[in-house]
Order: structure tokens, then C-alpha cells, then sequence
């Protein structure tokens, strides 16, 4: 039985469905799996087929509903998930409990969904802001899973197997660590029952000593630096530790964010982001839309988790002038009036 349930209902006839929110990817990784949850996701999320119906069947049924069917993988979770009809849940769940318990792993489809891999390989190294990021997470993480790449190594891509596919989910896929999740026109006892029926079947034991360990993650403040003085841009990342998800700091701290914004060269205004049409939300309105959150509470909060703390930082190209690691540590305590 999937572990936990929860819904968000409406006055509306649309429904999101997430079945299969599996807590594995790198929380629980070695470094010779590293990249199979990427492999494992895009596999599924092609329709390959399963089981019971082949994959024309499957594509059928998902188009027949006007439904959209995806998937995405992260540092802390794979997703597959659905957006339907509220009239159609019944089959909603049902297609996506059998790609998510029953997908039929050929080998044809495994070494289609390789080079699928290897191509985005590819394109990530081309793309300077994802180096960024990924050297942003292997300084901020280092030595621990979070500090790995999504995609994984390229020796892992080429050597992964089908036995290796179906081991990593005979071992991760199980249900405590599952949520079904949903939110619309949903009504929730059907939902439960339906998770009854279809989700019933995965298993939530471990055989033998198979028990994943979930690996401690420590945040490092300290920097990586790519110079490259031959490429036309610089990218630059800096970041501190932040509140989990589950802690009552997040909500103040979105709401920073929302104040900070986000400015590119490209964005259009000009002589009018100085002005009043170009002023962000007050504090106080932000406030009034988020509940309880008051000015005090942002302060307190960001001072909490952002002053006088040991950054993470990557750069990546022509970074000659990027000021010096500790000259950052010490901008992160200066008094403003």
C-alpha cells in the first residue's frame, strides 16, 4: 500500500495526479548507480509498454483522455505524474500505478533511452548556466550524494544494464517510500480507494540486508572556480544553506525571494524599474498573502540563515575579477545603516 495520501480539492474539473513520488535518486545513491533514476524515469516516461499492454495501448489510452503524461527526476525524488479530466481519475491512476509497477524493460527500448542520456550529456556540458549549477551543488555538497549530478557520469550511462534497472527498482520502488498525490476535482475516498486497488501490490519489504541507508548531507561553504577566459560570458553562483521544506522558515524565506525578484539585461522597463511601476510588492502585501509572515519575521529569518554564513560558490568563465572567497565571507557580516 502507498504510504501516504494527500489531496487538494475544488470546484473544478481538471484534476493533477502524481502517483509514483518515489524518494530515491541520490539520497540514497552509490557512486556506481549514479544516473540510473535518470535512465529509470526516461524509460518510463516514453510509454515503453508494460506488462499488461503494449505501448501503442498505452499511448492510446493517455490520447483517448486528452490526458498529459511526464515524469522528472531530481537530487531527492522521481515524479511521474498526470493531468486529466476529474471524470477520468479512475484511469488516471490506474495507467499510471501500471507504468510506475509494471513497465515491461526491454532492451531495445533501454539502449534507446542510453543515448537519449548521452545526448543530454551532451547538451548539459554546452550549456554554461547547468555547469554552474551542477559545480554549485558539488562545492556546496561535497563528499555527500547531493553533491552528484542528476544525469550521472557518462562511464555509468554506457554500462548500465537491464539487471542493474530492474535491481535499482526491486529495491527503491517500495511503498513506504511512495506518495499518491493529488489535486482538483478530486474526491478523496475514491482516491483512497483507488490507491487500494492498484497500488496495493508494492511491496514494502527489503530482503535481507537491502535496506537503503540515507547517506548524511552537509553543506560546505567553499567555492569552485572554471576559468576560461576564452568564452564570451561568465556565470556565477552564490548560495547559502537553506530552511527544509518542512520548517516554518520557508514561507518568510519565499517571501524574501519574492522582494529580491530577478532582473536579466534583456527584461524591458528601462528608466521605469526605478520608478513606481517598476517597484516590487511591499513587504506588507506579501505579508497580507501569506498569513502570518511580518516584516520581523523576514528580518529575523534572513538573518538567520544568510548573515555572517559561510557561502557556496561556483564560477565559470571569464572570471579573472570574481573578488576573492574570503573577501565574499567577509561582504556576508557587514553592517549597512
Amino acid at each position: 500500500m502507498v504510504a501516504s495520501m494527500w489531496r487538494i480539492t475544488g470546484p473544478v474539473n481538471r484534476a493533477l495526479i502524481k502517483a509514483g513520488y518515489v524518494r530515491i535518486a541520490w539520497l540514497w545513491n552509490f557512486i556506481p548507480a549514479l544516473g540510473i533514476s535518470n535512465i529509470t524515469f526516461k524509460y518510463k516516461k516514453q510509454l515503453p509498454g508494460t506488462k499488461k499492454h503494449p505501448q501503442s495501448a498505452l499511448e492510446q489510452a493517455v490520447e483517448s483522455m486528452g490526458a498529459h503524461l511526464s515524469a522528472y527526476t531530481s537530487r531527492e525524488h522521481t515524479a511521474y505524474y498526470m493531468k486529466t479530466l476529474a471524470k477520468d481519475l479512475p484511469k488516471a491512476v490506474e495507467l499510471l500505478a501500471e507504468v510506475v509497477q509494471s513497465s515491461s524493460l526491454s532492451e531495445a527500448d533501454i539502449e534507446l533511452q542510453r543515448s537519449v542520456v548521452l545526448r543530454e550529456l551532451e547538451e548539459v556540458q554546452g550549456s554554461l548556466q547547468d555547469v554552474c549549477l551542477d559545480v554549485l551543488h558539488a562545492t556546496a555538497f561535497q563528499g555527500t550524494p547531493l553533491g552528484h549530478s542528476v544525469i550521472g557520469p557518462s562511464a555509468n550511462a554506457r554500462t548500465l544494464t537491464r539487471n542493474d534497472l530492474v535491481e535499482y527498482i526491486n529495491s527503491h520502488y517500495k511503498a513506504p517510500r511512495m506518495v499518491l498525490a493529488t489535486a482538483g476535482g478530486v474526491n478523496h475516498d475514491e482516491l483512497v480507494g483507488l490507491a487500494k486497488q492498484h497500488f496495493s501490490g508494492v511491496s514494502f519489504e527489503y530482503e535481507g540486508d537491502a535496506v537503503p541507508v540515507l547517506s548524511p548531507c552537509r553543506f560546505t561553504g567553499s567555492e569552485i572556480r572554471m576559468r576560461d577566459d576564452a568564452m564570451p560570458l561568465a556565470h556565477i553562483a552564490i548560495a547559502v544553506e537553506g530552511a527544509g521544506v518542512a520548517s516554518p522558515d520557508i514561507v518568510p524565506l519565499m517571501v524574501a525571494n519574492s522582494i529580491i525578484g530577478s532582473y536579466d539585461i534583456t527584461f524591458g522597463g528601462g528608466k521605469v524599474i526605478v520608478s513606481n511601476f517598476g517597484r516590487p510588492n511591499k513587504v506588507v502585501s506579501l505579508s497580507q498573502r501569506n498569513g502570518a509572515v511580518t516584516p520581523k519575521i523576514v528580518r529575523d529569518v534572513c538573518s538567520k540563515y544568510i548573515y555572517d554564513k559561510c557561502p557556496a560558490v561556483s564560477a565559470v568563465g571569464p572570471i579573472e575579477q570574481v573578488p576573492d572567497y574570503n573577501r565574499m565571507r567577509s561582504a556576508m557580516y557587514w553592517l549597512r545603516f
